[in-house]
């Protein structure tokens, strides 16, 4: 099945994205949690990626045990940050030997400490070239591509930022998963000039609902997205009170999900930080499309 399968017909997709845990108990705890979003009848589930493969094995593990514990399709994410080549290759020979369904190409993030990406020798410098590798080498896979719906931060301009997704989609690209938001109006420009640039694939909604002040601030400073200054207003009143920032934050982002929905999205991808609690709550707070409906 196509990742794009998920989308077409009427169908509705829903999909979660963990990270490999440090730990053992972290790891339990991120299948404690996967044992209740897989509840909802998920389309897929993806697993990141560390930079320089730092989390490689743990990438390929986690996928590789979801598929076989929940019968679902997997997507593994794969970037171009310290790796040549040979490595990509060697990762999707071995991705594609454990049955992972999909990947996630990415360019990535500069390492840490870094100020811009600076490819390895014999590496690449733009993600359309890790997608062109996989449709020439490893057909097989299906393909999501990151978009930015408040552009890129590194992007020249939002024009060239569209003529990068443009690219890594007409290379191959099955999907367009975001970057998160908090302006639902940000993803319907982002979306309208998708359409008008000639790009054809679903374009998802990735959503990070935040459940604190602390949180917000802390996402919107590594993300750049913007900052929602009524939601940090509303969770400031509650200085002293984590289950009334809490509520404030579920509210806001069920209001979010409900409304994109209601728009005509295809799906919605959550980043759940390998947590279930507040993608759950917010799941039951909404009237999805129906199960026959969905992309499962």
């Amino acid at each position: 099945m196509l990742i794009s399968d998920f989308y077409r017909n009427g169908r509705f997709g829903l999909s979660f994205e963990v990270f490999p845990p440090r730990t053992d108990e972290g790891m339990a705890d991120l299948f404690r949690n996967l044992t209740d979003l897989v509840t909802f009848s998920p389309s897929f589930v993806t697993c990141t990626y560390g930079a320089g493969g730092s989390t490689r094995d743990k990438t390929l593990d986690i996928v590789t045990r979801v598929k076989r514990e929940f019968s679902l399709p997997v997507a593994a994410h794969l970037t171009c940050v310290g790796a040549t080549v040979a490595n990509l290759r060697e990762y999707l020979r071995e991705a594609a030997t454990r049955g992972v369904d999909y990947i996630m190409a990415l360019r990535g993030d500069p390492p840490k400490g870094e100020s811009e990406f600076r490819p390895v020798d014999g590496g690449f410098s733009h993600a359309n070239e890790l997608v062109a590798l996989i449709r020439a080498e490893f057909p097989a896979f299906g393909v999501a591509v990151a978009g930015y719906p408040e552009v890129h931060q590194e992007a020249a301009s939002p024009e060239a930022d569209l003529e990068h997704l443009k690219r890594k989609v007409d290379t191959g690209g099955d999907i367009v998963i975001t970057q998160l938001f908090y302006v639902n109006d940000d993803f319907f420009r982002f979306r309208d000039r998708c359409v008008a640039a000639g790009i054809r694939v679903p374009i998802i909604p990735g959503v990070l609902p935040v459940t604190s002040a602390d949180q917000l601030k802390r996402v919107i400073k590594n993300c750049g997205a913007r900052l929602p200054q009524a939601l940090l207003a509303k969770m400031e009143a509650h200085t002293n009170d984590p289950q009334g920032q809490y509520d404030v934050g579920i509210y806001s982002a069920t209001r979010q999900v409900e409304e994109l929905v209601e728009s005509g999205c295809p799906g919605v991808h959550f980043y759940v930080l390998n947590r279930s609690q507040a993608a759950s709550q917010i799941l039951r707070s909404l009237t999805l499309p129906p199960k026959t409906k969905r992309g499962v």
